[in-house]
């Protein structure tokens, strides 16, 4: 997908967010699982329209009291903001909604200017950000699937025959029916590829099950601090910004916890609300590290002031994957769940937000306060479900000895002439493995 579009003279384009804010009913005041707050929802919104590279000139939200079939907001809101969008001469703007083809073509006729919804500016963030192809696959498919709807706005002036009368079809095709049957044939191949990269990714989870290393994968809201954290426990040098969506395509990398035990750790894409169905869809491959993670770490950014929303966000999704037919996380991933309160720093230091939530990890993956800590809760967790073996090993058998080093944790050891006894915990599998002679 290009780029966002530049002004004459190479300057930014100017643009406008506009939220249609419906108020929650039914919803307890502080209910963490409601509609986030006005305020909130159009800072999000900024800063997603912000990390396409445009110049924001003028934001605001709109109550909605009922949603227009022609425009979603009212004529005399929609009077209102094509006056500021004229005196800021804004040439984009974006709203905070999902938007029909006709409410999008008709928005766009009142203003004068391009108009994008949620869903599209989502997309846009995804096109600039995807640098695998697996992402840009993911990324394409989405896109087609958004685009096929709105091909009513896009082709009107194609709409004519080619060949017969139009009353029954005839032998002959629309514009726009060409342009559909084009974009669902490229959808299917898509989806097609996807799969197999659905597959060729289900076989590197198998090899690394017969390694096999246990998987660590970070999940939270986007801009959480997941990739800073990731790269001050690995050492990598993943993409990390102050801006949404900066991490689009998954990373792994292998670390050693306290234990000595190596584990796998694997930065995923931002949850977000509100995420389109397409999208859900689309990243599904991406999504599926997290269902096969030992433990998933639940990063948030615990000085947002909407952290609590953005939780409840992060979990709704999770929950969804553990639903229906096709669903991916099995039965008791909650269990799976370690929450980690990143920025820690920003509130005062991990001791004083410890003293607030002692269920969590209180973490500043910037500073570094709370990593060690993190490692041990990390190691606890994946030790919960090992078995403790005592064995003899003959010292001439290094390979054995060096392979219980490197699967389980040795807790203790005695060296003696002939033989070395360890006390060492290990997975059940890993037990089955090592006592029917495989490795």
């Amino acid at each position: 997908m290009a780029a966002a579009p530049e002004a004459p003279g190479g300057a930014p384009t100017r643009a406008a967010v506009i939220l249609p804010y419906e108020r929650p009913n039914r919803v307890a005041i502080g209910d963490a699982g409601g509609q986030r707050a006005a305020e909130a929802r159009l800072a999000e919104a900024v800063g997603l329209t912000a990390s396409i590279g445009v110049a924001i000139v003028h934001s605001a939200v709109h109550p909605l009291r009922e949603r227009r079939p022609a425009t979603l907001i009212g004529e005399g809101q929609a009077e209102i903001i094509g006056r500021a969008l004229k005196d800021q001469d804004v040439a984009l703007v974006v709203v905070d909604a999902a938007l029909t083809p006709v409410q999008q073509r008709n928005l766009e006729k009142t203003w004068g200017v391009k108009v994008i919804d949620r869903t599209g500016l989502i997309l846009e963030i995804f096109g600039e950000r995807a640098r695998t192809k697996e992402g840009a696959l993911q990324v394409e498919l989405a896109h087609l699937e958004y685009q096929r709807t709105r091909l009513v706005r896009s082709w009107t002036h194609l709409e004519r025959q080619r060949g017969g009368f139009g009353f029954l079809g005839g032998p002959g095709e629309s514009q726009i029916e060409i342009d559909r049957r084009l974009i669902g044939d490229r959808i299917v191949r898509l989806k097609r590829e996807l799969e197999q990269v659905r597959r060729t990714r289900g076989l590197h989870r198998s090899a690394r099950a017969r390694v096999p290393y246990p998987v660590v994968a970070l999940v939270g809201y986007t801009n959480a601090g997941k990739s800073t954290l990731f790269n001050a426990l690995t050492g990598a040098g993943v993409y990390a910004q102050d801006q949404l969506f900066a991490t689009l395509d998954p990373t792994m990398r292998a670390i050693r916890l306290p234990s000595g035990r190596t584990c796998i750790l694997s930065d995923t894409v931002g949850f977000i609300s509100d995420l389109p169905t397409q999208l859900v869809e689309a990243f599904r491959a991406t999504l599926e590290e997290v269902a096969a993670a030992d433990v998933i770490l639940h990063v948030r950014d615990i000085a947002h002031p909407d952290s609590a929303a953005q939780r409840a966000d992060v979990l709704g999704v999770m929950e969804e994957m553990a639903e229906g037919p096709n669903a991916s996380l099995e039965e008791g991933w909650e269990a799976r769940v370690l929450e980690v309160l990143n920025k820690a720093d920003l509130l005062g230091g991990i001791e004083h937000v410890a003293r607030r939530m002692p269920d969590a990890v209180p973490v500043s993956a910037l500073t570094g306060e709370g990593l060690d800590a993190l490692r041990r809760a990390i190691d606890a967790r994946l030790s919960a479900g090992l078995e403790t073996l005592e064995v003899s090993v003959p010292t001439s058998d290094g390979a054995r000895l060096a392979w219980l080093y490197e699967h389980g944790e040795v807790l203790s050891r005695q060296d003696g002439e002939e033989a070395i006894r360890l006390t060492v915990r290990i997975s059940a599998a890993d037990r089955a493995r090592f006592e029917g002679g495989g490795r």
